[in-house]
């Protein structure tokens, strides 16, 4: 079985991101690529081995699994790898368990245990953890997760893969006046004029600071640019741009599962506009600060504003978990 390759699933530029540091320890020849064809701008630097082609329909959710499982590659494949909460790694590691194919699972554990927050993600998390055959969990809470819910799989908790690129940043970080800003999930696209609204007013109360907002190119979002009158409204950065922002500002106001880890690496606090998160860990530690609705906002941005600093251990891994994911994958 080891001289079969492992079939690694991605589509967004998260889902590279965690796997980029693992495909750069193995060999050619231990891995196959399928691209599952979300951001299509990835291809232009990633030769990949597998597409899919996504179709339109009126349920984009929909066409994503159905074209995941239709379209799902025939080869002699050791297992498959899918990761996170993406309904095209639902769909591909459904498409596994029908074929009998091993299905391996990063990033496995996270729990919100609400349906509906984040929607449909934490719905994906759950189903794809039932029919994993090895889990690879960030956290000791994430394995537990699994244990308490009686997953079938092994589970190996190994740190989450995306901290693995940000290494070589953790000796260029400062506090400055600036505060970055990202929000797009589904979950806050009936009040994102809200959110505008009041960060908006918190950058005009608060003059000594730069607001900087990538602005996201989602339609619900951008309606509401013209909200952010007194924010630095930029175009979307690419990971590497969005790090020098990250590792300079003073800290974090976001939605975004992957800033709550990465804003944890680097020491800096994140406001987690969100009614709650499956990245609880850092809620303990003080990096993470949930703050549930848009009138929320002033009193916990007051709070993390007084008192920024923050310096305790990641606990989301080290920047070693593609090194302890590809040895236990060497010896599986």
């Amino acid at each position: 079985m080891k001289d079969k390759p492992i079939l690694l699933c991605f589509g967004t530029r998260p889902e590279w991101l965690k796997i980029k540091p693992l495909i750069k320890l193995m060999d050619r020849s231990e891995y196959k690529l399928l691209f599952t064809g979300q951001h299509v701008d990835l291809l232009k630097n990633i030769e990949v081995d597998y597409q899919i082609n996504m179709s339109t329909t009126n349920n984009r959710l929909d066409s994503i699994i159905s074209d995941c499982m239709l379209q799902f590659p025939n080869g002699n494949f050791r297992g498959v790898l899918v990761q996170g909460d993406t309904g095209s790694a639902f769909g591909c590691a459904l498409a596994a368990f029908n074929r009998q194919i091993k299905i391996y699972y990063l990033e496995a554990g996270l729990r919100s245990y609400n349906l509906e927050h984040p929607y449909p993600e934490e719905g994906y998390r759950q189903m794809i953890a039932r029919i994993s055959d090895i889990n690879f969990s960030p956290t000791q809470i994430s394995s537990s997760n699994l244990f308490n819910e009686k997953a079938n799989g092994y589970t190996h908790v190994v740190g989450n893969s995306v901290l693995d690129n940000l290494v070589e940043y953790k000796d260029k970080c400062e506090y400055t006046n600036k505060v970055l800003i990202t929000l797009h999930r589904r979950e806050n696209h009936h009040w994102m004029d809200k959110w505008f609204t009041n960060i908006n007013q918190l950058a005009k109360l608060n003059t000594d600071l730069e607001f900087i907002l990538p602005i996201h190119p989602n339609p619900n979002v951008q309606k509401h640019k013209h909200l952010l009158t007194n924010i630095n409204v930029i175009n979307p950065l690419s990971h590497s741009e969005l790090l020098k922002i990250l590792v300079k500002c003073k800290f974090v106001i976001s939605d975004s599962g992957g800033l709550q880890e990465e804003g944890s690496f680097f020491n800096k606090k994140v406001i987690v506009c969100r009614k709650t998160t499956e990245r609880p860990e850092a809620i303990y530690t003080g990096h993470l600060h949930i703050c549930s609705t848009p009138g929320e906002l002033e009193k916990i941005f007051d709070k993390v504003n007084k008192d920024p600093y923050i310096n305790k251990k990641c606990p989301y891994g080290d920047g070693n978990t593609s090194l302890l994911i590809h040895n236990i994958l060497k010896n599986e």
